[in-house]
């Protein structure tokens, strides 16, 4: 047998693994993407066909009656400024409540810190349950107020270990030291270097939250009344739960039932789309920090 020669490599080629990967990642994205891409098509298309298998890639009797029928209710418009106002209001409060909580634990210098680590550790398996946040929400004042979507949850746990884990491998000791000794303040360091040096990292924390707060809809059901309060997607659900199958909405339809629950399916589709639209034309803004800070703040062992 002939020797290989000196250099080669003895595995698959860089440019066969190059296609392999590529290969690979081409199939995980529309494995990914297609489902919504397929709500896509079924909010355009007759439900009738979507369920018959007929919109596999493009619409099938193409028709917008769901999306009008969505925005035929005014509370949408309402729904959707509540959405952007809690999701920018919430976004603010959980990241500075984050950086708050993770900055000082990320000085080893801290006393207590483990203890406290420990502490926040335990909240992420043991809470206090439904009823007993309810009580405590109720007897501080804050049911019908939209702080009550953010106070009782306003340290995400997971998202502080993420962050407290950046701070430790990201930021150099060294610069915080030098601020220190050139007289600077704790909190003088923290807004001028350690958080314009962790700019990625916010990124995450930003879109975790966004997305976090504009899904949200169980929460404002439980501390919110009346249809002036509810973000978009209870406006949505409720929504649908108006338009779904009943004997005096069947009467009002043209084509009965089997009419009715053609538009209800249709609105189904639609509400998914009409919600899920302003994530997903933020996030191509922020995937490059997203993705850095995603990895610089993972957990290193």
């Amino acid at each position: 047998m002939r020797k290989k020669q000196e250099g080669t490599p003895s595995g698959l080629s860089d440019r066969t693994s190059d296609i392999i990967l590529v290969i690979l990642c081409l199939f995980i994205m529309i494995l990914v993407a297609y489902p919504l891409y397929y709500v896509l098509v079924a909010s355009v298309s007759n439900p009738y066909d979507v369920y018959a298998g007929k919109t596999f890639i493009l619409p099938s009797q193409f028709t917008m009656d769901g999306y009008k029928a969505v925005f035929s209710d005014n509370s949408i418009l309402i729904g959707y400024w509540n959405s952007i106002k809690y999701t920018v209001i919430g976004t603010i409060f959980s990241v500075v409540m984050v950086y708050l909580t993770a900055y000082p634990l990320s000085v080893k210098e801290l006393p207590g810190r483990k203890v406290i680590s420990i502490f926040f550790i335990i909240t992420m398996y043991f809470s206090g349950g439904l009823i007993p946040t309810y009580l405590i929400v109720k007897q501080t004042g804050l049911i019908n107020n939209m702080w009550a979507l953010f106070l009782p949850g306003g340290v995400a746990v997971g998202n502080m270990i993420i962050v407290r884990n950046y701070f430790e491998h990201s930021i150099p000791g060294e610069m915080i030291e030098a601020a220190e000794i050139d007289g600077a303040s704790k909190w003088r360091t923290f807004y001028k270097i350690v958080v314009p040096l962790s700019k990625p990292i916010m990124a995450v924390m930003v879109v975790f939250s966004m997305v976090a707060y504009w899904n949200d809809w169980f929460t404002a059901l439980i501390y919110l009344t009346g249809q002036s309060k509810a973000p978009l997607p209870l406006v949505l659900r409720n929504i649908l739960i108006k338009s779904s199958a009943s004997a005096s909405q069947a009467s009002t339809i043209s084509g009965g039932y089997a009419e009715l629950n053609k538009l209800t399916e249709m609105i189904k589709f639609g509400s998914i789309i009409v919600a899920a639209a302003p994530m997903l034309i933020i996030y191509p803004f922020v995937q490059k920090y997203f993705e850095k800070g995603m990895m610089a703040g993972a957990v290193k062992g």
